[in-house]
Parts: C-alpha cells; structure tokens; sequence
C-alpha cells in the first residue's frame, strides 16, 4: 500500500491510508462524545440543558464559600480620584498640564489635571481612605474589600457594561447571573434564580440586555421584580376566580403539560416554557411572603434610609435584595436611581453636584445592606459586589466634568470570604492607569465563581459547536486574584 504524506511541510511524516482513515475515525468519535458529553452538562460539570433539572439546586465543582451574590451595578461610571483612590499629588498639580498621554472618549476634554473637591478621610480598624461624599460605606469599611486596580476593555458606556456583565463587549452573551444559575440553580424553588430590581421610573442604559440569558436557555434570564406596587408583575390573575378554581386549572394545566412533554420529549424551549409557567403558578403562593416588607421593624427600614425620599426608592430595592438572598434566591442584581440621569454616575459636566446627588441616593443604603447582612449572620456566604463599569480621566472635561476611562477604576466587595477590610493594588499618581496587582474584569468574574464553588475553566455550555465559557481563559488569561481572597 502507497503511504500517503499528512505533513504540512513538504516532505512530513507519512502514514498508510489505514492508519489516516484510524485517526479520522478517532477523531470524529472525540467529537461525537464531546457533543453527547456537553449535552448531559458533563463539559462544565454543571447543568444539563433539559427541562426539569434546570433550576434545581447543584452543586459546583468544590466546596463553595458563598452562596449567593448581590451586585449593586452603578451604571455610568464613578469616579474613583473623587470615591476611592485619593490622589493627592492630583489635587497638588490641579490646573497643569497632564505629563503623559491621554485616552478620552468625548470632545471637549482639556490635558489639564483636575484636583478632587472633596476631602477624604480613614474609617475604621482598617484605616480604609474614603471621600467624605460616602461616610456611610466608610462607616462598614472593615467588611470591605476594596480593589483600586481594575481596568476594562472599552471606553463606552453599552460595550462596557457587556464586558462587566457578559465577559465581552458584544451583545448576545448570557449574563454573569444567567452563568450562576446555569451551574447551580436556586435554593429555593417558588423563586427565580437571578432576579434584577431597577428604578420603577425606567432603565438604565442597554435596558433588558444587560441581563439577558443570551444563547442559555431563557429559563436563566434575570426577572424583573418592581419596587413599586405588586413586586411581581403580572402575578395575580384578573376576574373573579376562587382559590379552588385557580388550584383546578393549575392541577389541568399540569397534567396536560405532563401528556405534551411525552409526546414531545427533550424539547428544551418547551420544558423552560412549561417551567416557567409552574414557576409562576408557585410563585402567587410564596413571592408575596418573601417581599412582604411591613413584617421589618421599625429600625431596620430606618436603616436602609426608607424614611427619606432621597434614599427611599434605592434603599427600598436593597432591602428586598436582603429578603431575597434570604429566601434563597442566587443572584440579585440591583440598578441605580434614573437621577440625575440615567447614567447617574457618567459626570462628563457639573461633577461637584452630580456625584454628590447620585451619593446620597445610594451611600446609605449600600452601606445598610452590608451591615445588616452582617447582624443577620448572612455576610457570611453573600458576596456584595458594588461596581460600575469603567472609571473616570484626571483631567478635566470642559469646566467641571470627568471623560470615561477604561484603564482604571475601583469596586467594592463584602462578605462571601472575600478579604475585609483590604485594599488591592495601586492606580499611578493621577489615578489614571491601574499599575499593580492589576484585575481585569474576566478575573473579577473567575473569582466570583471560584468563591460560589464553580471552576471558571471547567463552565461551559456548547453553543454554535464551540464550548463557550463567562470568562475565555484561553483568550484572555483570566485567573482567580486569590489574593482577594481570606
């Protein structure tokens, strides 16, 4: 038999037609166990894309230190040199020129420092530097993790968020929360298991996208809960039907489910349909007890600031976010208030009066989470992620703003055996590029995961034939920042 020659190069090795056709059959066979082996989740060691088990409890690749996260996204991008990072050596050469060479986003950026306006100070056991527009969270400074070297890929506002909440800049990928639930479900089964409470008023920007469930099946996308009025929309039925009415058309509705799914077996849309429409059916028994805030004393709704109008509307959504993690829901997803606008941290002008307003909607409140997380005993396993999506440039935008910059900011975190009372790398003496100990947001999103018990790595789910993952080592080095970590 001729040998045929399989190298690239001229002259490569050669084999026999038998042994060609060997390695093809083997290889085709890898493929084919690749695919049968992410159908039943056994590529991620997760989820298995059929119907019932989709939102069942599962545990993850170790033992967990967290069992839950609450994300406080704080849409358009603080300033870190005015919250987070003091910079004196920024505010000594306020008015000069910038040394170096400047990224900007917007036209009428001027190369000039610009100094903070507001005074900074230490908190805490610790000794944390926080500005004097946030004392509340300087308040709990010893449970805060805080991380000054954060930088992103992009310097606009919808790509950016797609990157803090998808691991791409692009649409169509599955949010952070969406990942959570695919890998392990929700403790409690009469609730969703990513659920997202924003500004009854409107969205923020990118609105629904941002936390969508992408190419996972729609049983993993956030749900939206209001703040105002009936918590879940569309929960009660309307007309005059008694309880034992409705319970007959449930027990109907369920059994001719049963028949369909039979006769129509491994459909996945129609068992995330059939899931969804139970779910609901459950939830008009149990959702309204978990959000039923007038059973919180008196002390408690006055701690998360309930009493005041400024603080009302952003404290009444992280006190329910409290009761949801509480009643077992995995992830929580909290927006910002629509004022000043609806990128209430985005200060391309006026910065002074904006971030002072946006900080008093929320310093109280985020700080009242964390603390009665705290006495409730449930800091423990529920990490508090307080994070825009990119930071503010040193130097100043027409008059009195800051232009978005993708190469440094600061986040917050709590609780969920993340180091309290830390803080992680260093900006340079503008506050402009993270310098040390630098984490991208893939790294970020690799140690939530590590912290829920979830091997970023080994996540995955075939889409298109590719095994995708949240954070693509392969592309972007992401690792777990064990030093985060206590």
């Amino acid at each position: 038999m001729m040998p045929v020659a399989t190298g690239l190069e001229p002259g490569g090795p050669a084999t026999s037609r038998r042994r060609l056709l060997s390695q093809l059959g083997g290889g085709l066979g890898a493929l084919g166990l690749l695919l049968v082996g992410a159908d039943e989740g056994l590529c991620g060691g997760a989820a298995r894309d059929t119907g019932e088990r989709s939102l069942s409890p599962r545990t993850g690749h170790f033992a967990p230190r967290a069992r839950a996260v609450i994300q406080l996204c704080q849409n358009g991008g603080p300033s870190q040199m005015d919250l987070f990072d003091h910079k004196p050596e920024l505010s000594k050469r306020n008015g000069q020129p910038h040394p170096g060479e400047v990224e900007v986003f917007q036209l009428g950026n001027k190369n000039v420092l610009l100094g903070t306006p507001f005074a900074f100070s230490r908190h805490g056991q610790s000794g944390l530097e926080f500005s004097e527009l946030i004392p509340h969270l300087g308040g709990v400074a010893d449970e805060l993790c805080l991380v000054r070297s954060m930088y992103t890929e992009n310097n606009n506002h919808p790509f950016a968020l797609n990157m803090l909440q998808t691991g791409k800049t692009f649409n169509g990928r599955p949010a952070l929360g969406s990942w959570v639930g695919y890998a392990l479900g929700t403790e409690n089964q009469d609730l969703p298991g990513y659920i997202v409470l924003r500004d009854p008023a409107g969205y923020n920007t990118s609105g629904k996208m941002v936390w969508s469930s992408g190419w996972l099946p729609a049983v993993y996308q956030g749900t939206e809960f209001s703040s105002s009025g009936n918590p879940v929309l569309h929960l009660r039925p309307t007309g005059e039907v008694s309880a034992a009415g409705r319970q007959r058309a449930l027990e109907f509705l369920a059994r001719r489910n049963a028949e369909h799914r039979q006769e129509h077996p491994r459909e996945s849309e129609l068992e995330a349909r059939i899931q969804n429409f139970e779910l609901a059916a459950r939830m008009q028994l149990t959702a309204t007890q978990a959000l039923d805030l007038s059973r919180e004393t008196a002390a408690t709704r006055a701690l998360y600031g309930l009493d005041d109008p400024e603080t009302a509307g952003y404290g009444l959504r992280c006190l329910m976010a409290r009761r949801l993690v509480e009643a077992g829901c995995r992830f929580v997803q909290i927006f910002p208030p629509l004022k000043p606008s609806f990128q209430p941290w985005d200060n391309h002008s006026d910065l002074k009066n904006g971030l002072s307003s946006i900080c008093r909607q929320t310093d109280r409140p985020s700080a009242a989470l964390i603390a009665d997380l705290k006495q409730r005993g449930l800091l423990d396993d529920v990490i508090v992620l307080w994070t825009g999506e990119f930071g503010r440039l040193p130097i100043t935008e027409g008059a009195d703003g800051r232009d978005h910059n993708r190469h440094a900011f600061s986040l917050l975190l709590a609780g969920g055996g993340f180091r309290a009372g830390h803080v992680h790398g260093a900006t340079d003496e503008f506050g402009y590029r993270s310098v040390a100990d630098r984490v991208g947001v893939p790294d970020l999103h690799a140690t939530l995961l590590h912290q829920l018990g979830i091997d970023h790595t080994r996540l995955t789910y075939l889409h298109s034939g590719r095994p995708e993952r949240l954070t693509d080592p392969d592309v972007t080095g992401a690792q777990v920042v064990y030093d985060l970590l206590a």
